[in-house]
């Protein structure tokens, strides 16, 4: 074994932390110095995750007197001030109603075999379907249920409305059969090189509004994907990473319990980029025009979505005519350099949902990488506060899709039959979404020559977002270019077979502070797990079972990254990051 040779930066930073956070003391121990040498392990089994592990079975993690390990010791120094550690992410408050429990509307709207719907293997239900949501909208809100039976739907459903679940009788007795992908059931969606939009979002059954579908077909698909925001309600001043209460121009637009964006300028010197991945040396040096023109103001080939940076976040309280409090701390500075301004979301879906029923593509192969037609799950875009339980995805393209989402969970969901090529995918700045307790099973039909599978899709300077409590047979922790930033994978067991994506003009893989926490490799591969040479600011703890500390994919930034690799080889105290994070906020 052999020290870390860059271990004193990573003190230096960690010790400068505790000593900044103004909060009150808790005795700290001297890390202990992470070695790249991997004892021996026995492959573990691949477990499925615990499906009943209360949030609150993490408290002690940070309560006890002496730290047993690195992992305690970072939580502590969090603990001071959530929101404001140099390494560790705040997802305290990631899922729907940032944590809070699913909701269960138990006012029946309608059936869908009241419009027709029929489970007799002929009729095509997809009009049912429709028309059953759309009365459950209009009537506002509660439960559309579908009686047990495979259903056959030869085209997309859309969830337009607020406070409509889909129900079924259970992901094994209701199955929604879907005899056409998304090219032919609904319309294609083509990129000027031949390439589906289809092959990583949209959805089977789709959570959108109204408005921002509308918008969508106009623009053939190949336009915005994002909020279509409405006004200006208040100017923001200068803030630091960390901050809960902002100063306003006004807060006479702002009610208590609204969700609204914070939007920052992307200016054209890329300094806000550049902050988003955490300031390292490297990031200041990096060609950012030239090498991530689509995140780049005035670069030419910037996507219109990352002409600023969008957060929805809820207001908490109007403290006075100028002072507001947020719901959850802001996840990076607010500079003169970069206006900001809070503006109202604009149309959009909330507290509306899927459950216990499975989404079932007829059987096709599947196609080259980025050319598939659309045999996808369920997708939610430019939505709030919405959910998926108890659904199983098979046969897919894409499984489950976050696209410009805030606040979703995904309880008990599986992906599995044949190959996928993003069994989860999250992207176009989606924030503080929730997985838990989910399965990616082993392919029925491997992935061919020419695709990819990929796994955990995290890219598009999405930030806040969790996957916990999984077992994975197939793909890897993709993290898939556009600088996502300030994310969490924990408590995971995985073969590690799948590929990290995403264009080259989309720029870094990383952004700062992404936690690889307490995960399991059956495998043996480090690849895309061990991240701390290739990610800035990055925490990889308890990674077991792993030949080795190497990623496998080359760094963006230069110079020392300022990450950590801590617990490696062995379980760490704090099993879980997010169930520790939500342990303290509770308390």
């Amino acid at each position: 074994m052999h020290d870390d040779p860059a271990l004193v930066t990573r003190r230096t930073l960690l010790g400068a932390a505790a000593g900044a956070l103004a909060t009150p003391t808790l005795a700290t121990p001297t890390l202990a110095t992470p070695t790249l040498a991997t004892p021996t392990l026995a492959t573990p089994a691949l477990a499925a995750p615990a499906r009943t592990e209360p949030v609150r079975a993490e408290a002690a993690s940070y309560e006890g007197n002496s730290p047993k390990d690195t992992s305690e010791v970072l939580l502590r120094q969090w603990a001071r001030a959530p929101g404001a550690h140099p390494l560790v992410p705040d997802v305290s408050h990631a899922g729907y109603r940032g944590g809070a429990r699913l909701p269960r509307p138990e006012r029946v709207a309608v059936r869908v075999t009241d419009h027709g719907a029929r489970a007799d293997g002929v009729t095509d239900c997809a009009p049912a379907f429709n028309a059953a949501i759309r009365a459950a909208g209009e009537s506002g809100g509660g439960a559309v249920l579908v009686p047990a039976g495979t259903y056959l739907l030869g085209a997309p459903v859309f969830v337009h409305w607020s406070n409509v679940v889909l129900r079924g009788a259970g992901r094994d007795t209701t199955v929604l059969r879907f005899t056409r992908p998304l090219d032919d059931g609904y319309r294609q969606a083509r990129q000027s090189n031949g390439n589906s939009r289809w092959s990583w979002t949209g959805g089977q059954i789709w959570f959108v509004s109204q408005e921002r579908r509308a918008r969508s077909e106009a623009e053939d698909y190949a336009g915005t994907e994002n909020w279509l925001m409405g006004e200006v309600l208040a100017e923001v001043a200068a803030a630091t990473r960390g901050s809960t209460t902002l100063l306003v121009s006004d807060t006479a637009g702002l009610r208590v319990g609204d969700t609204v964006v914070l939007e920052t300028e992307n200016r054209p010197d890329a300094g806000l980029l550049k902050h988003l991945a955490g300031d390292v040396p490297g990031a200041r040096a990096y060609d950012w025009p030239r090498r991530a023109p689509q995140l780049v103001t005035g670069s030419g080939g910037q996507y219109v979505q990352y002409s600023s940076f969008q957060w929805p976040v809820r207001v908490a309280e109007i403290v006075g005519p100028r002072l507001v409090r947020l719901a959850q701390p802001i996840r990076y500075d607010l500079r003169p350099d970069w206006p900001a301004r809070l503006r109202a979301i604009g149309p959009t879906v909330h507290d509306s949902g899927v459950e216990r029923l499975t989404v079932s593509n007829v059987p096709a192969p599947m196609t080259a990488h980025n050319r598939h037609p659309g045999a996808n799950g369920v997708c939610f875009q430019a939505v709030h506060d919405c959910w998926a339980f108890d659904v199983r995805v098979e046969n897919c393209d894409l499984g489950f899709g976050f696209t410009t989402a805030k606040s979703v969970t995904l309880r008990r969901v599986a992906v599995g039959g044949r190959a996928a090529h993003h069994s989860f995918a999250c992207r176009m700045q989606s924030h503080d979404n929730l997985v838990e307790d989910f399965e990616i099973e082993a392919f029925t039909v491997p992935v061919p020559a020419g695709a990819v599978h990929h796994g955990l899709n995290l890219e598009g300077l999405s930030s806040g977002n969790v996957w916990r409590r999984g077992r994975m047979a197939e793909g890897t922790f993709d993290t898939h270019r556009g600088l996502p930033f300030e994310n969490v994978r924990t408590d995971i067991t995985l073969v590690n077979n799948g590929r990290v994506g995403g264009s080259g003009a989309s720029g870094p893989l990383f952004g700062a502070r992404i936690a690889h926490w307490n995960v399991r490799v059956t495998g043996g591969s480090p690849y895309a797990l061990t991240i701390a040479d290739a990610a800035p600011r990055s925490l990889t703890v308890g990674v077991q079972g792993a030949s080795g500390t190497g990623s496998g994919l080359g760094p963006d930034f230069t110079g020392d990254l300022e990450s950590l690799t801590a617990d490696h080889g062995v379980r760490p105290h704090v099993t879980d990051l997010y169930a520790a994070q939500r342990a303290h906020v509770d308390n």
